[in-house]
């Protein structure tokens, strides 16, 4: 079978290998002449980047990269974005990258006929009618790792450096017109990198999957794409031009970010807090919170967990399963087991607990959280102690 397709699902997809060679003639088609390229300053300087560039000038397409951004992206790198995007006369945005990129070129793509301040659009209320949805550039996106799938996503994640809180940027626009997935393009990542985004891509379906809201479409997206994470991230970490496992995974990213519609949970409230303050790997922090997080819903889930397990083959299918299977998971792919691992202390358990109950993911946890309770639960994260909540 040939992994490849063009899909309409929840936007207009051209997945497979090469299919980055289609990029002019799909900028065209949106309306691009002169498009800026939005991208992280590390593939900014490789054949990657360097090599679609001059195959845009080739066929007489003005493509200009912008880098100026960082691993959780802050305001400025929006903004800076925008001075580029205007001074240039650019017409469109081609967002490049990982979840960062992604993330920073869909915010330019909103921001670049706007005259309020970023966060005035801050997913809260109805914030989203303020924007002026005629000043918007068209966005076309293109992932390089396989874990936000931030490439179908109607939002951007981006730092308020005034409180260190990640807040959601959401107008139902900001999703790409267009995408081309192209596994290929995600061959360069190390096995640390590919492992991180892995997790994440599971971190979206399992906090999906577990979310109390009703929406069965997310839910059956949620549990295939994790039935691809399960079958294809070993794989991919062990042999990054396996391009059969980096298709999967590609495609289960995507599949997590359209499942998170239906909500995420605490594995992202706990992460959130670590990224904007340490700078700590979004995906890593997901993976390394996801078994404490699991434990501590437990009570919640045990159904959800019941049929996951069934769907997933594995033995004696159950909550108990289901997080042994995590946990071996996260050891064969080199996960670390707890937030010390990544530089979290024990004093910022209070100090982050306020951040992560704010956080907007916390509305689709499966039980109601209190700032004790997270406190509690970094607690848990950074001892490495597996407790369902309430337990002393």
């Amino acid at each position: 079978m040939k992994l490849q397709g063009n899909w309409n699902f929840p936007t207009a997809i051209r997945f497979g290998a090469g299919r980055i060679r289609e990029l002019p003639e799909l900028c065209r088609s949106l309306g691009m002449s002169r498009p800026l390229l939005v991208t992280d300053p590390g593939l900014a300087r490789l054949p990657i980047v360097t090599d679609v560039i001059k195959h845009c000038a080739e066929v007489g397409l003005g493509c200009v990269a912008y880098s100026s951004i960082q691993a959780n992206p802050v305001a400025d790198n929006v903004m800076f974005g925008v001075a580029t995007y205007q001074a240039g006369g650019h017409d469109g945005v081609i967002a490049f990258g990982g979840g960062s990129a992604l993330d920073v070129g869909k915010a330019v793509g909103l921001m670049v006929g706007q005259v309020r301040p970023l966060f005035d659009f801050e997913d809260r209320e109805d914030w989203y009618l303020r924007v002026n949805v005629q000043g918007m550039a068209p966005v076309l996106a293109v992932p390089t790792t396989a874990g936000t799938g931030s490439e179908v996503g109607r939002a951007s994640v981006i730092t308020d450096p005034a409180d260190h809180i990640k807040k959601i940027i959401f107008h139902p626009r900001m999703m790409p017109a267009a995408v081309i997935e192209d596994p290929e393009l995600t061959f360069g990542l190390p096995p640390d990198i590919t492992a991180a985004t892995g997790m994440d891509a599971l971190s979206h379906s399992l906090e999906a999957l577990c979310s109390p809201f009703y929406h069965p479409l997310a839910e059956g997206v949620a549990v295939e794409g994790m039935r691809l994470v399960k079958e294809w991230l070993p794989a991919a970490v062990e042999n990054g031009r396996n391009l059969e496992a980096r298709s999967h995974m590609l495609i289960a990213s995507s599949m997590g970010a359209t499942a998170f519609q239906k909500g995420l949970g605490a594995m992202h409230s706990l992460s959130h807090p670590c990224g904007a303050n340490l700078n700590t790997h979004h995906g890593l922090t997901n993976a390394v919170v996801m078994p404490y997080v699991l434990m501590w819903n437990r009570a919640a889930i045990e159904d959800k967990m019941r049929r996951l397990g069934a769907y997933l083959a594995l033995p004696n299918p159950g909550f108990d399963a289901v997080l042994k299977w995590v946990l071996e998971l996260r050891k064969r792919i080199g996960i670390p087991n707890t937030l010390a691992d990544l530089g979290v202390r024990l004093e910022h358990a209070r100090e982050f607990a306020g951040q992560a109950l704010a956080d907007p993911s916390t509305g689709g946890n499966p039980l109601p959280m209190t700032e004790k309770d997270f406190e509690q639960l970094y607690l848990n994260c950074i001892r490495g102690d597996l407790r369902p909540a309430g337990s002393i």
